[in-house]
């Protein structure tokens, strides 16, 4: 009996320490898991008009990823979504040129394109709360990415208090009728911010002509750590 006794205590001592081994190990993948990506589900979005345009937001979603430069003031943010434009009236219209220096603010729009448009992208800001009174206070620059640029990573400089515009792609508008931009894990390389980052999508359907209309849809604003 006394023989049975202590070979079943030896097994407990084992089996406790092979859970405690094991609960470690678990330890470890948790800890690890704080560095992995994080995937942000965010919700549709409709927005119409008195001018007659409708726009909606889809299947938005984000990934978000620590930096490849690895300090800590950086990330990396993968980005998906699709838009709509239902547009009951539009002038006939002019593609191009498009006026103004590359990038600016500005230019590729419908009041130097020469064509109603619709484009989408995202404000992204470091240390700022992306409030609709902060988007319409404007942005101190940004980046283009529509004519086919869209397969590579795109790095972007926003420092402390700054809100940059990253358009994603635009589609002209040239007569009634619906229209379409979709994007899939489009990467956005944040630097610079060492602080909280915030990024929030839009996407504007501008009607040119004598009654000329800007619509907006904002997207809900998320963190990119």
């Amino acid at each position: 009996m006394s023989e049975n006794r202590t070979s079943g205590v030896r097994r407990a001592v084992r089996i406790a320490g092979f859970g405690a081994a094991t609960a470690l190990a678990l330890g470890l993948l948790s800890t690890g898991a704080a560095n992995a990506d994080t995937f942000v589900p965010l919700p549709d979005g409709q927005k119409t008009s008195p001018a007659g345009v409708t726009i909606t937001r889809i299947g938005e979603h984000a990934v978000i990823s620590p930096s490849m430069a690895g300090n800590g003031a950086g990330r990396t943010a993968w980005l998906s979504g699709k838009t709509f434009a239902d547009v009951t009236a539009t002038p006939d219209g002019t593609v191009g040129p498009n006026n103004g220096p590359a990038n600016g603010q500005g230019s590729n729009n419908s009041s130097t394109h020469g064509a109603s448009q619709l484009n989408t992208g995202y404000v992204i800001g470091c240390q700022v709360s992306l409030a609709d009174n902060a988007i319409s206070a404007g942005v101190s620059g940004g980046v283009n990415l529509s004519g086919g640029s869209l397969g590579g990573s795109v790095g972007l400089n926003v420092g402390p208090g700054e809100v940059k515009l990253v358009q994603i792609n635009s589609k002209d508008i040239l007569k009634p009728g619906t229209y379409s931009v979709e994007y899939q894990d489009v990467p956005i390389e944040i630097q610079g911010c060492a602080g909280y980052a915030q990024a929030r999508a839009y996407s504007v359907v501008e009607i040119i002509g004598d009654n000329y209309s800007k619509t907006t849809l904002y997207g809900q604003p998320f963190s990119l750590g």
